[in-house]
């Protein structure tokens, strides 16, 4: 067994990161083209 694998410097469970990963730049650039689609919807007025 690999020596590494007895103290591993995070016990945190990978999975949620990788949740946050993938939850956070999709809420990011989807907030971007909310913002977008409001701008041009406003500016055709």
């Amino acid at each position: 067994m690999n020596h590494f694998e007895k103290d591993v410097q995070s016990k945190r469970n990978d999975f949620n990161d990788s949740v946050v990963g993938f939850v956070v730049p999709f809420i990011f650039f989807t907030l971007i083209m909310v913002i977008a689609t409001v701008v041009d919807v406003a500016g055709g007025f």
